[in-house]
């Protein structure tokens, strides 16, 4: 799904954020902790994403500001957002042009509050 999308758009305009590799690492430690990934899995998982990360994506910092737009969406009844997606959200605003998500309720949210979105 993300695969095709990225070979046609190419990876010199693809920007994320600190709070990736936060989610990033969450991710891979909830794997470990379910038994679904060895320790030194997540390890070579972490390096090829950290190198990745470095070679391939501008990296955008998380403002206090940005904060503040994640818990306005948090806020929203519909759709409903965790905290984490709403920062992915939040960040979008300030910092670039628009976001492309592979979640329909976190592009529905985005919308909803003015936010350039689209899915994958």
């Amino acid at each position: 799904m993300v695969e095709p999308w990225l070979t046609s758009h190419g990876l010199e305009r693809l920007v994320i954020s600190d709070w990736t590799a936060t989610e990033f690492s969450a991710a891979l430690f909830m794997e470990v902790r379910m038994r679904h990934l060895a320790v030194p899995a997540r390890a070579d998982a972490l390096a090829v994403f950290t190198s990745l990360v470095r070679d391939s994506f501008t990296v955008l910092p998380v403002a206090s500001a940005d904060f503040l737009v994640a818990a306005r969406l948090a806020d929203a009844r519909e759709p409903r957002l965790c905290a984490g997606a709403a920062l992915h959200l939040g960040i979008v605003p300030t910092t670039a042009s628009g976001c492309c998500r592979s979640d329909h309720v976190q592009v529905k949210a985005a919308l909803a509050a003015g936010i350039r979105a689209r899915l994958f």
